[in-house]
């Protein structure tokens, strides 16, 4: 799955983030949560159909971005050479870990999975949340590095985020600068399975979310 177009007829900027579900109110209350988060030009709805790929235990919620973009939203302001402002991506984690934080009592446990720049907000909000997030799996994305008074980074390198982080060597859209911080960051802050995967380009393949759904099961579900 790539990056796809928004549909017609989407909301206009929230603080609050908008949310599609995968099961209704009555189901959710002690279930764990899965926050899906999409990328760059992209919506809510695209990542929903990772969901028959994935553990039927979650409920699983996709956030659409605040900003739009291109036929889509971004979760904070990209330069066409990726490049980015670190205020800018705090200012865009703070009404999303408020959000996650209210749907917290009502969970077992709240992941993450996000996808290109949605990797990039996954992994900031569990910098933000330090010990409040079980894993956080991240697909041909990237983490934003540096330190950021936004970002609880000391306590990740006492207690490292539980992460899964797919890609291709050949992805043509996450510049290497990226790739090579991503992974200096995880030596440090994150106990984490790293996977490539040949031909998916920047997307996710049947094999990824094999190896996803597996993650899952053990990682975050103990099974």
């Amino acid at each position: 799955m790539t990056d796809a177009p928004a549909p017609t007829g989407t909301a206009p900027h929230a603080t609050t983030p908008h949310a599609v579900w995968s099961t209704d109110p009555a189901a959710r209350p002690g279930t764990p949560l899965l926050v899906l988060l999409h990328g760059y030009g992209s919506h809510e709805h695209d990542l929903m159909g990772l969901i028959p790929e994935l553990p039927g235990e979650f409920s699983v919620a996709s956030l659409r971005a605040p900003q739009p973009a291109q036929l889509g939203f971004q979760w904070f302001p990209l330069a066409a050479d990726l490049s980015f402002s670190a205020e800018r991506v705090a200012e865009a984690v703070a009404p999303v870990a408020a959000w996650l934080r209210e749907r917290a009592a009502e969970h077992s446990s709240i992941t993450l999975l996000g996808f290109s720049q949605g990797m990039a907000m996954a992994t900031s909000l569990a910098r933000a949340l330090p010990g409040e997030i079980a894993a956080v799996v991240g697909l041909s994305g990237f983490v934003v590095p540096g330190e950021h008074t936004a970002f609880a980074d000391e306590r990740l390198r006492e207690r490292p985020l539980p992460m899964f982080w797919g890609r291709d060597p050949q992805d043509p859209v996450i510049p290497q600068h990226l790739v090579d911080s991503t992974a200096e960051w995880m030596l440090e802050h994150a106990d984490v399975m790293k996977v490539h995967y040949t031909g998916v380009g920047h997307g996710i393949s049947p094999q990824e979310l094999r190896h996803v759904r597996e993650y899952l099961t053990h990682v975050v579900l103990g099974g």
